[in-house]
């Protein structure tokens, strides 16, 4: 959607948005954790384990019970799940008819009104061999994919293999509260150093964080760790965001005759992205089984607590590196950005000139 065409006002109304939409995460996080905390108190477990010692030296009763103690268990986990989903997906509701109501797109002013409109699958096959745009949706989406490592097994981490299961609620909403605060700090930071070198600082300062967490895992490093990790979530929120326009731009003046393809870029930006994810999710969820994964139990073997240490740690490193490896191809720098500003400016004063010769001609 068209919003503006002043750099300025975009990065700003960027900066907006993420604050919002990390808000809402966070408002999200608070609401859902208060509903579902009891289903993570890990109440349905012994004080000593269920071994096949135990089970031995116990009575048949009192195996009844415990195994109907544990359904019960996980009736009211679904139970209060249920509630949540409900809950946020009303929320969910409410914003929608906000910004359907509250947004009017704006009219691209870059190209003449009386100009043949490209077909969407030209419009998509020029999108695709942009090559701005391709080196910043591979390298955003191996970031992605580390991000949405870390997120996807963090309470298993912390229940399992970190034993903070007491303080992961929290944990959560430090990293959201960080990442509110410091999407303001990327938004001067963007502007005063570019918007490639604010990619590279912000997303690199979550490596020797999250490794920290998986080597010393205690209460007082995880709430460092979050703290810095949602500086680093901030940045890989902001930034692609932020860049995504100046592809549009630099798109444009190589197809002055394109008009309209805005939502190509986003959608299938969105797409891939969230594509990824999802695959990142189930090879996560693979890996845990092969591992011996077992749901529900109260303590897990030690193959799923190494692998759980490895999805938090050294995965994500992997693909962030190979993300920032592959942003380094990335060609719009400030150069080139304020290059492209001064040639939208023409085109766009051009546009003006022959709508008003237009005008003119008609009366």
């Amino acid at each position: 959607m068209f919003l503006s065409a002043d750099q300025k006002e975009r990065d700003s109304a960027t900066a907006y948005r993420m604050t919002m939409e990390v808000l809402g995460t966070l408002v999200g996080a608070a609401i859902q954790g208060q509903i579902v905390a009891s289903a993570h108190t890990l109440k349905h477990c012994p004080t000593h384990n269920m071994s096949a010692g135990y089970l031995g030296n116990s009575s048949g009763t009192e195996i009844i019970k415990s195994l109907a103690y544990t359904q019960d268990f996980l009736s009211h986990a679904k139970e209060v799940y249920m509630i949540a989903a409900g809950v946020i997906g009303g929320v969910f509701l409410v914003c929608t008819v906000v910004m359907f109501l509250g947004v009017r797109e704006r009219d691209d002013p870059y190209t003449p009104h009386t100009e043949k409109q490209i077909s969407f699958h030209e419009g998509f096959i020029l999108v695709m061999r942009h090559g701005p745009y391709l080196i910043l949706t591979a390298a955003f989406l191996f970031v992605t994919v580390a991000i949405q490592l870390v997120q996807s097994n963090f309470v298993l981490f912390c229940t399992y293999a970190a034993d903070l299961r007491d303080h992961f609620q929290n944990i959560v909403l430090t990293i959201l509260v960080s990442a509110v605060v410091s999407i303001p700090l990327w938004q001067w930071f963007l502007q005063r150093f570019g918007k490639k070198t604010a990619a590279f600082c912000g997303i690199t300062w979550i490596m020797p964080f999250t490794l920290m967490l998986v080597f010393i895992p205690n209460v007082v490093v995880a709430y460092v760790v979050a703290v810095s990790s949602g500086l680093s979530v901030a940045a890989s929120l902001l930034l692609p965001w932020s860049m995504l326009p100046d592809v549009v731009d630099d798109f444009r003046l190589a197809n002055p005759c394109s008009k309209g393809h805005e939502a190509i870029f986003y959608s299938f930006y969105v797409f891939f992205t969230k594509f990824a994810a999802g695959i990142s999710l189930g090879v996560s969820t693979l890996c845990l089984e092969f591992a011996g994964y077992d749901t529900g139990a109260c303590k897990q073997p030690a193959p799923v607590v190494y692998t759980l240490k490895l999805l938090i740690g050294a995965a994500p490193v992997a693909f962030i590196v190979t993300g920032l490896m592959i942003l380094l191809l990335y060609p719009i720098t400030e150069d080139v950005r304020l290059r492209n500003k001064v040639c939208l400016e023409e085109l766009r004063k051009q546009g003006t000139t022959s709508k008003t010769m237009e005008d003119l001609s008609h009366v």
